[in-house]
């Protein structure tokens, strides 16, 4: 009994290894791999939109993923079919217009994959990947003297992306109904940020570290936790719901180091020392390695801001 056991044990064992190396054939291709995340930009005549891929793989025979589109969440790869040195996989529309799949095809080339992609109303764009950077750092950040961005009298240092509806009055910045983005004219790579916002009954809107990871601001009781405020949309659920409602103001406290990020809702840690898979929907651009500006949304509804104070590191 004990040998017929054996020998079952490493039938299996060899079939796994047997598997395992077809699978590395297929994962690895043209001097490179697949595995692992990617930072894409579409290529249109109106110019190159932000993108991001992550390749995984699961079990012995299969590449899944996930993928976040130029706006919207991060949404699951079921499958990325790799023949003859190409690439492909589909998914379903989430913001897109039309009715059919969103379609990738692409080819890797070392450290980049190029390709072509089909969105649901059939318009086809290509596109292009590079490796994206992992953003650790060797040593905790050294704090610079804190940086008030907003003067609350004027929007000195910030600018409009767009047809502004912002104000400021009475020492608040206000965006009295959907309309541009408003970003920061400096730069930043890692800081603390001090922002007290407040927004009216079902309101939308959300704060970009570099213009890339956007950290909700919703008034949304009762919607999934990756959409509440706090979260880093589509990523990064907070652990608790430390909101106060619409109509009263409220504080984030966000530190922002390389892809870790911690966050502070009212005084309370929801997200801890957690890591950033890439850009979230809606991002400035897909260069994770650059610093980038601080961006207000304000493409969704009113919302109010005072107090936005940033610390970066030397």
């Amino acid at each position: 009994m004990r040998r017929h056991l054996q020998a079952l044990l490493a039938l299996g064992l060899g079939g796994s290894m047997i598997l395992g190396s077809a699978f590395a054939a297929t994962a690895d291709v043209a001097g490179g791999t697949l595995v692992g995340r990617w930072d894409i930009d579409i290529h249109t005549p109106a110019g190159d939109l932000p993108s991001w891929l992550e390749i995984r793989r699961s079990g012995s025979r299969t590449l899944v993923g996930q993928f976040v589109g130029v706006v919207g969440s991060a949404r699951p790869i079921s499958r990325v079919e790799v023949e003859g040195g190409e690439l492909r996989f589909s998914l379903p529309p989430q913001w897109e217009d039309g009715k059919d799949d969103l379609s990738f095809r692409g080819r890797l080339r070392g450290d980049t994959i190029t390709g072509s992609m089909t969105f649901p109303d059939h318009r086809r764009f290509d596109w292009s990947a590079r490796r994206a950077p992992s953003l650790q750092r060797p040593t905790a950040p050294d704090w610079a003297r804190p940086i008030r961005l907003f003067n609350g009298t004027d929007l000195s240092g910030w600018r409009a992306l767009g047809q502004s509806r912002w104000e400021v009055a009475d020492g608040v910045l206000r965006n009295t109904a959907g309309g541009a983005n408003l970003v920061t004219e400096r730069k930043f790579s890692d800081f603390k940020l001090h922002v007290e916002l407040r927004l009216p009954k079902g309101s939308n809107s959300g704060v970009y570290l570099r213009g890339r990871y956007e950290v909700q601001i919703a008034d949304a009781l009762g919607e999934p936790p990756s959409d509440r405020l706090g979260a880093v949309y589509g990523f990064l659920a907070p652990s608790e719901d430390a909101a106060r409602g619409p109509d009263a103001w409220q504080s984030l406290d966000i530190t922002l180091i390389g892809r870790r990020i911690t966050v502070m809702l009212n005084g309370r840690t929801v997200i801890c020392d957690r890591e950033i898979p890439g850009i979230t929907g809606g991002a400035l651009d897909s260069d994770e390695g650059a610093p980038g500006p601080l961006l207000l949304q304000g493409d969704h509804g009113p919302v109010e801001f005072r107090n936005i104070t940033l610390t970066p590191a030397r």
